[in-house]
């Protein structure tokens, strides 16, 4: 009696089968591969390609399929794109499969990367309809996902370098003094009333030897002629000029007990400062002169060509020519500036006996956070209009893991002026809260400091892109530029730059026990990994659902450290 009643019930199912394709059940993994096999985040998006396969006599003529990838983990799922199949009797626009062929298919897909998503199953998801009919054929798990090494950046991204606001501090600062004693033409005595230039450049010399703090480097006479006039005329008026100018100043100095050398010379015709000159001038056809001397290097070829511009001459006889007839003093001497422990103690005990540069340069004078933020402090207070020292405290707040509080000051420094250096940090800034095309707007202004390079190397990491992240990372040793290696395969360099992190923290660790992994090191996994985890015990729950140790699960040591 039970068989009578199941009998065409089961009839029933088979002739519905048939109707939509009894051979249209459910497929098996073997039918799939994916690209990358493994799912991996890349960029904060978990990307797959799939490539699958319908089967010989397996796809029905009148049947439309709908595919759909779907990325399940436990309490949540996210779909992918969902990609339509027709039988060879469906009119319609999607990819035919021929029932007696079969076919071969290749789909792409996305998934918006959630931590959630380290412990996940990759299925297909299928709806065959055919007519007005619905069927669902069985979902299939084609991968495991997903390793989400890229989202460290997240966390590395700490031991970034902000810009720092340099100081422009110079202990030695070079400077000159210049005087110039003027000659009538074709003339080498010293005048009266140009003699007493020399006594004035006397006293400036003798006040700077007399200064503490100052130091005469050297002096010198240069003595000119103008271009106009033969060479040998201009030689011998210039060597006079030199002469005589030189005893004048040395007998100066010897009235004022300067034990000084003076470094004497002459120039014949002074065709450099003509040029100058004319270059600065206003004068009619000053391009027509500048090209002449241009074309012609022979002395008198040139003061040939330009006399021959009658229209011009006159003026530069009057204008130009009688500021070369002249002899030039030259004083160039040394301000020496407060040493270092001058300055370091001002900075604590009487701030306000330096200027800015001395102030922001104290501050590297020690490697303690609070006594540079302490000076910083100072400098805001008693300079607020210069951004240096609000940057600079955004970048200790940054550096001790105070991102609201970096924030504020980058953007203080910001409203003062918007440099490259505070660009840059509001570009790491974005980052860190994961906006990344605000940091690339940021980042984007940022060129002339001197971190930019870094700076971008995390921007890449952050968008996936591996090989740019490690040119851009070069030769900086932090955790983010290890991380950029590691995804980059650069698995040589990636150790090389972990072991030269200069603080190493947790995820330096970590990040050595992901290299270990990868290139089959059990004893660099476990060793790292235990410095991890007693540096940050919450690195223990992330190694345990990390795929990168997927084949250390089963492995005593590896499970006695995430416990």
């Amino acid at each position: 009696m039970t068989k009578k009643l199941y009998l065409p019930a089961i009839i029933a199912l088979i002739v519905a089968l048939s109707s939509c394709g009894s051979k249209m059940g459910g497929l098996t993994s073997d039918y799939f591969t994916t690209n990358p096999a493994v799912l991996e985040a890349v960029g904060g998006k978990v990307p797959v390609t799939i490539n699958g396969k319908f089967p010989e006599k397996y796809f029905n003529k009148k049947t439309i399929v709908e595919v759909t990838p779907v990325l399940k983990w436990k309490g949540g799922e996210a779909k992918g794109k969902t990609a339509t199949f027709q039988g060879e009797k469906v009119e319609g626009n999607n990819q035919t499969i021929a029932y007696k062929m079969g076919g071969n298919y290749t789909m792409k897909t996305s998934f918006d990367y959630v931590p959630e998503m380290a412990q996940s199953e990759l299925f297909l998801e299928f709806k065959a309809r055919k007519g007005a009919k619905t069927y669902t054929i069985p979902a299939v798990k084609i991968a495991d996902g997903v390793i989400s090494t890229s989202e460290l950046i997240n966390n590395t991204l700490g031991s970034a370098n902000p810009a720092l606001g340099e100081d422009a501090f110079q202990r030695i600062i070079k400077e000159a003094h210049k005087e110039n004693i003027m000659f009538l033409i074709q003339q080498a005595n010293i005048r009266s009333s140009e003699a007493k230039k020399a006594k004035d450049f006397r006293d400036e010399v003798k006040n700077i030897s007399d200064a503490v703090n100052k130091r005469v480097h050297s002096v010198e006479v240069s003595a000119y002629a103008s271009p106009d006039g033969g060479l040998d005329l201009n030689t011998g008026l210039a060597k006079n000029r030199e002469k005589n100018t030189a005893n004048l100043v040395n007998k100066e100095f010897k009235g004022a007990k300067l034990d000084l050398p003076v470094d004497a010379k002459y120039t014949a015709q002074d065709w450099e400062g003509f040029q100058e000159l004319v270059a600065n001038s206003n004068i009619q056809d000053k391009d027509l002169i500048l090209r002449v001397l241009s074309m012609y290097s022979d002395p008198e070829q040139r003061e040939q060509e330009i006399k021959n511009i009658s229209s011009v001459y006159s003026t530069l006889a009057e204008d130009i020519l009688p500021q070369l007839r002249r002899s030039r003093l030259i004083l160039n001497y040394e301000i020496i500036g407060k040493s270092d422990e001058e300055i370091s103690k001002l900075a604590s005990t009487n701030a306000k006996e330096l200027n800015l540069e001395e102030l922001l340069y104290a501050a590297t004078l020690t490697d303690n956070a609070a006594e540079q933020e302490a000076i910083y402090t100072k400098a805001t207070e008693l300079f607020p209009n210069d951004y240096r020292a609000y940057n600079n405290l955004g970048k200790l707040a940054y550096q001790a893991g105070n991102l609201a509080k970096a924030e504020s000051f980058f953007k203080k420094a910001y409203s003062i002026e918007a440099t490259p250096e505070v660009n840059t940090n509001l570009g790491l800034i974005s980052l860190a809260k994961g906006d990344k095309a605000t940091a690339e707007t940021y980042l984007g202004k940022g060129a002339g400091s001197k971190v930019l390079s870094e700076a971008m190397g995390n921007l890449y990491v952050a968008q996936g892109e591996y090989d740019k992240a490690v040119s851009s990372f070069a030769d900086t040793k932090t955790n983010s530029a290890a991380l950029a290696q590691i995804l980059a395969k650069d698995y040589n360099k990636a150790k090389n730059t972990l072991d030269g992190v200069k603080n190493p923290d947790a995820y330096t660790d970590y990040l050595k026990a992901v290299l270990g992994a990868r290139t089959n090191n059990n004893t660099m996994v476990v060793d790292n990994l235990k410095k991890a985890v007693q540096k940050d015990s919450a690195l223990a729950k992330k190694a345990a659902a990390d795929l990168e140790f997927a084949k250390y699960f089963t492995n005593s040591d590896f499970m006695s450290i995430i416990k």
